[in-house]
């Protein structure tokens, strides 16, 4: 998130070359995709919600498989 925040101020300031102001958005894009990973893999992880036969809610705790 840091890093997010040092290439949207470098980005603003409106001083970057035009190459490295689409070397910098193709980074922040890069790293906003690899945070919402993250985030949604520690969600699941928090518990699963399933559905049991009864239509009842049963939560189970998320299985991660490791790439």
């Amino acid at each position: 998130m840091q890093r997010i925040s040092e290439i949207v101020s470098a980005m603003e300031d409106g001083n970057l070359p035009l190459e490295k102001l689409i070397d910098s958005y193709e980074e922040g894009i890069s790293l906003v995709k690899d945070c919402q990973e993250k985030l949604d893999a520690a969600e699941k992880r928090i518990q699963v919600i399933t559905r049991n036969a009864r239509g009842g809610v049963a939560l189970s705790e998320f299985e991660t498989v490791e790439n």
